[in-house]
């Protein structure tokens, strides 16, 4: 076992403006001298609910930590409280062995953001390990590393986001359900703190929240829009943005602060597919992740996404919000519009190829690839269309639903504030994969709700569903959609109708198949499923998460033994249709979806190994 000690030479923690002279209050409560800080008192200017105190005993110091672990290699971040001037700038990393604990590394608790990270080389992933971080002489938090489950035949992942500000303290409701659920892995899809300006608070008040239950399994966490202090965010590959609403693309807030909150919510995550800073040098984190036989990809879907003003025609009150009932979709499906950029459709490719260690794969990332939504922020706040959704632009967002039905993939994501699921339409209705939004942990930032403007059910709704408006819908962007079900809010000044919650995936690997779960913040999961959202749970088989209807198939190909994979190439315009996991030792016949010639490729882990001629489909 190898240790890399991670860090810089830690700048003067008295430091005033770490962000530069224009941003003298950015993370205030943890930079200067943090000590004398006082929150704002409720309800005045810049203050609202104030974030906990800084002021720890300093035994208390370490707030929580969080790691993954994959392929030797265990990435673990411990975030600190503020320290003094004269207190060591130094965490220790130790695991049990036996009835001893060991120290295995030191970092530096790096300023600002006040967090100490801890990469370990050669780590043993088949055994359980405790570890504690450990500060001074008294500090010390403690948790367990979990060995990889890659004996189970179900892999169970907790989906969350927008954790509301104004809603203070414990989660004590959500926190006992997630620990009896006892998820292997647990995705928070952003939106972690609305603290804007105050990330470092934020992070620690979130921490506080959820440490309980992060410190003894693996946990990604990627930020979103509000959590670098945006009120919507169009990455657009870092460039400077110049105005308050963002909509010109970009990041307002120095690439320092940008960078202190991604490495504070995600340097834990296995090292990025390509680490090249985008613009400016913000960093980047898009990866994958293994949990036992389920591989995640893990997409950061504002990055390089397109802002819309001065790009598309305004049609509405911002450049964001769409209200003209007689505008036309394809005006803003103009060309040279970017959603995941060509950066991560290249990782999505190269990951699509490799199934070493792997039965099934899912994206993750921040937001919905449609409009599942009508109502915006209240009860008759009616959209046509809302580009901050990855259903704009349009022609990324079909790319991206291509890239995951090529492995059969269900997206799990957030941000939407609104708990839905549907099947994405592609080419036709029903010809993409499943995705579950999971609705918000605490919701009183902004409501939104599924409401047709008629009242009506789309073709194909789901027979017996409790809820009255499912089956097939084009948003307002006009892609296609089939709604199966969604968790409107009551009312929404009522913390119990509210519809807050979470969303669970179980992948179940034996019988291929995936459960996707809603449960209400006030939900009691001992009770069973009659506890969740009236329209969930809900099973789908994993091989539908590619819909198309086979024009015909190739000629059977015999496959390798053992777990085989094979790839099918269209000849023409050398797009990969699929890339699939098989039971090896027998044969296959390609399904294809169209007249044409095809290349098939045959492989273990890798479709490597044979390369057919290109041949046309038989004769169905």
């Amino acid at each position: 076992m190898s240790v890399v000690l991670i860090g810089a030479p830690v700048p003067p923690p008295g430091t005033l403006q770490p962000f530069g002279k224009e941003y003298p209050n950015l993370d205030s409560f943890a930079v200067g001298a943090w000590w004398e800080k006082k929150p704002p008192a409720k309800g005045k200017k810049g203050g609202g609910t104030p974030p906990p105190t800084m002021l720890v005993a300093r035994d208390q110091v370490i707030a929580f930590a969080l790691y993954t672990q994959q392929a030797g290699v265990l990435k673990l971040t411990a975030q600190l409280y503020p320290l003094y001037p004269e207190e060591a700038k130094v965490a220790r990393l130790e695991v049990k062995r036996g009835d001893a604990w060991v120290e295995l590394a030191q970092a530096p608790v790096r300023f600002p953001g006040w967090s100490a990270h801890f990469r370990v080389e050669g780590w043993d992933g088949s055994k359980d390990v405790a570890y504690r971080v450990r500060h001074g002489e008294a500090a010390k938090f403690e948790g367990l590393v979990r060995r990889d489950p890659t004996e189970k035949e179900s892999i169970v992942v907790a989906n969350m986001s927008c954790n509301s500000s104004r809603t203070t303290g414990a989660r004590p409701e959500i926190l006992d359900n997630l620990l009896r659920q006892n998820p292997d892995l647990l995705f928070f899809a952003g939106d972690q703190t609305y603290r804007h300006t105050e990330h470092t608070a934020g992070w620690i008040e979130f921490g506080l929240q959820f440490r309980d239950v992060m410190k003894d399994r693996p946990t990604i966490c990627i930020p979103d829009d509000h959590d670098v202090g945006h009120p919507n965010l169009w990455g657009e590959d870092g460039k400077l943005s110049e105005r308050k609403d963002n909509s010109d693309g970009g990041y307002f807030y120095p690439v320092a602060y940008v960078n202190m909150v991604q490495r504070q919510q995600s340097w834990h995550l296995p090292d990025a597919y390509d680490a090249t800073p985008v613009q400016r040098g913000i960093t980047v984190y898009y990866t994958r992740l293994k949990v036992g036989g389920m591989d995640f990809a893990i997409l950061e879907d504002r990055k390089f996404k397109s802002g819309p003003f001065g790009k598309i025609p305004q049609q509405g009150p911002r450049p964001d919000h769409i209200t003209d009932e007689k505008y036309d979709p394809k005006s803003i499906n103009v060309p040279g519009l970017q959603l995941l950029g060509q950066r991560q459709l290249k990782f999505l490719a190269a990951w699509s190829e490799d199934w070493a260690g792997v039965r099934r794969k899912a994206v993750l990332s921040a937001t919905a690839f449609c409009g599942a939504v009508h109502m915006h922020g209240k009860r008759d706040g009616r959209l046509l269309a809302d580009l901050d959704c990855n259903g704009w632009p349009q022609a990324g967002r079909d790319e991206a639903l291509r890239a995951l039905r090529r492995v059969q993939a269900v997206h799990l994501c957030g941000d939407q504030h609104l708990a839905v699921t549907v099947k994405h339409g592609i080419e036709a209705f029903g010809d993409g994969p499943y995705s579950l939004t999971s609705p918000a942990l605490v919701n009183t930032i902004y409501g939104r709700w599924w409401h047709p403007k008629d009242e009506q059910a789309g073709p194909n709704a789901v027979a017996g569903s409790p809820l009255p408006w499912t089956g097939d819908f084009l948003d307002g962007l006009g892609n296609r959609m089939s709604v199966l079900a969604y968790a409107n809010p009551g009312d929404i000044q009522d913390e119990r109708q509210r519809a807050d919650g979470y969303g669970v995936a179980r992948f179940d690997l034996k019988q291929d198949k995936v459960t996707f779960e809603c449960w209400p913040r006030f939900s009691d999961s001992r009770k069973g499923d009659g506890q969740q959202f009236p329209g969930w749970p809900q099973t789908f088989a994993l091989a539908d998460n590619d819909g198309r209807n086979p024009v015909g198939f190739l000629p059977s190909v015999e496959l390798p033994a053992g777990p085989a994979v094979v790839q099918v190439i269209a000849e023409q315009t050398g797009e990969t249709l699929y890339v699939r996991r098989l039971v090896g030792g027998q044969s296959f016949a390609p399904p294809v979806f169209a007249p044409g010639k095809y290349t098939v490729k045959v492989g273990v882990d890798r479709p490597d190994q044979r390369t057919l001629p290109a041949q046309e489909p038989l004769a169905r």
